[in-house]
C-alpha cells in the first residue's frame, strides 16, 4: 500500500493556485484511475483506489499548506506506513512551469509543506520520502516569489496544465510500480510539442 499526498491550501479561493497544483495532481489521478469516494479523514480528504496491482491512498490535507505534515504522518501512523511509502506532490519553483521531475528524499528547498512534513516523519523513517515536483517557475526576484506562488494560473497557462496533469495521472502506474525514470520519461514524452 502507497500513500500519495498531494499539497494545496483547502478553499475555492485557492483551487487555481499554483501553490495547489499538488491538490490538482491527485484530482486527475483519482479521476482517470476511477477512485472511490472523498472520505474526511486524518485531518484531510481520502480516496481510496488502485492504480495497476496496487493499492493506492490519496490524501488532500485540509491542515494548510504550513502544516500538512500533521495529516501525512497521522494518515502514515494509521496505515503503519514507513516514510518509503510516501509520495508527495508539490509545486517547484526550481523547474520550469509544466516540469516533472521525481525525486527521492533531499531538502526541502524553502517549501513550506515538505518542512512540515520532513519534521513530522522524524519518527517514521525521516525525509526520505518520494517528491513528484511539478514545475511552476520561478518569478526571478525572491520578493515575488509569494505572489507567484500563491497566483493563479493565467489563461494561456490553462491547456498546459491540463495537459500535464493529465500525463502525470496518465503515467501513474509507473509510479505505482516504483520505476520513477520511466514515469518521468513518459510524461515529458506526453508533453513535448508535436514536431
Amino acid at each position: 500500500m502507497q500513500l500519495w499526498a498531494g499539497l494545496g491550501n483547502p478553499g475555492p479561493e485557492h483551487a487555481m493556485d499554483r501553490h495547489n497544483v499538488g491538490f490538482m495532481a491527485l484530482d486527475v489521478i483519482a479521476d482517470v484511475h476511477g477512485f472511490g469516494p472523498v472520505q474526511k479523514k486524518f485531518q484531510g480528504w481520502l480516496q481510496e483506489g488502485r492504480i495497476g496491482g496496487d493499492k493506492i491512498l490519496l490524501l488532500k490535507p485540509a491542515t494548510y499548506m504550513n502544516e500538512s505534515g500533521r495529516s501525512v504522518a497521522e494518515a502514515l501512523r494509521f496505515y503503519k506506513l514507513e516514510a518509503d511509502a510516501l509520495t508527495v506532490f508539490h509545486d517547484e519553483l526550481d523547474l520550469a512551469p509544466f516540469k516533472v521531475k521525481v525525486k527521492q528524499g533531499g531538502g526541502t528547498a524553502g517549501h513550506n509543506g515538505l518542512k512540515s512534513i520532513d519534521q513530522h516523519l522524524q519518527q517514521l523513517g525521516g525525509p526520505d520520502f518520494r517528491r513528484v515536483r511539478i514545475g511552476i517557475g520561478h518569478p526571478g526576484h525572491k520578493d515575488r516569489v509569494t505572489g507567484h506562488v500563491l497566483g493563479r494560473y493565467a489563461k494561456d497557462e490553462q491547456d498546459p496544465l491540463i495537459e500535464m496533469l493529465g500525463a502525470i495521472a496518465g503515467e501513474a502506474e509507473w509510479l505505482a510500480k516504483g520505476d520513477d525514470a520511466r514515469f518521468m520519461s513518459e510524461v515529458a514524452l506526453r508533453l513535448q510539442d508535436p514536431a
